[in-house]
């Protein structure tokens, strides 16, 4: 049984001008323990079918299960990552953290061990007492992965997390999620439009186009783990980056090099 399993689902929207079919007919199996990245271009529904397995929007049809129960709500053991940190400007960085425990009525004291070693862990140690606004855009976002992962959720949802990053920041947080994911063997489900960032990461590749929002190929990623840097520089990383350019250059994503 896939722990997430999403099944012919669909997403409408109404408008004055009609309805906005946002999402066609979405299947996807998830299994336990995998890293798929959902990649596509801007309006393809990407941050729309997360917020649905999120349970933060109702589908318009199909299904979302997740360990084959039925979603009718945000499931259990979920931790999400925005597309921005927001990070409350007047709690330290420690106690926006821990906010993740006091919603989900854990005692505080008992996970500040906890959360003090995810900042450590992720480049923060010393910066426990400071206020966001006092850090840069990407420790923000670090503390914000921080805040998920403290109560050790089992299904990670990722929304384009490092999309505002310059790119030494964004090569740093890849590698320091896929080894979190290989210590952890979380389920995750990364949203990007980075071709190498989800090549990168995954054990699969979701490729998603538009009007509407649909999948049209799911690539299994056979590179081995761990992955470095210096992995995106072999012929083999090539290959899957090169076939995912030119099937979006097929659909009329993106141009085509060699035309």
């Amino acid at each position: 049984m896939a722990y997430l399993s999403i099944e012919q689902v669909r997403k409408t929207y109404g408008s004055p001008r009609g309805p906005v079919h946002a999402l066609k007919d979405i299947g996807l199996a998830v299994r336990e323990g995998e890293f798929v990245s959902i990649l596509g271009p801007s309006g393809c529904g990407k941050s729309t079918l997360l917020k649905c397995i999120a349970g933060l929007e109702p589908v318009s049809g199909g299904q979302i299960a997740v360990q084959g129960r039925p979603l009718k709500g945000p499931p259990e053991d979920m931790g999400i990552v925005f597309q921005r940190d927001v990070l409350l400007d007047w709690r330290t960085i420690l106690d926006n953290v821990l906010i993740t425990a006091e919603f989900a009525g854990l005692n505080r004291a008992a996970m500040r061990e906890r959360a003090g070693q995810l900042l450590q862990r992720f480049g923060l140690g010393g910066f426990e007492n400071r206020h966001p606004w006092e850090l840069s855009g990407g420790m923000r976002q670090r503390a914000a992965i921080c805040r998920a992962l403290l109560c050790d959720p089992k299904l990670l949802l990722m929304d384009e997390p490092f999309g505002a990053l310059d790119a030494m920041t964004r090569d740093d947080l890849n590698l320091e999620l896929a080894r979190i994911w290989q210590d952890t063997r979380k389920t995750v489900v990364f949203v990007t439009h980075g071709i190498a960032e989800a090549v990168f990461l995954s054990d699969r590749v979701v490729m998603m186009d538009r009007n509407p929002g649909r999948v049209v190929e799911v690539i299994d990623i056979d590179l081995p783990r761990p992955r470095h840097l210096a992995l995106r520089e072999t012929p083999e990383f090539g290959r899957y980056t090169a076939h995912i350019r030119h099937l979006f250059a097929s659909l009329g994503v993106l141009k085509d090099d060699a035309s």
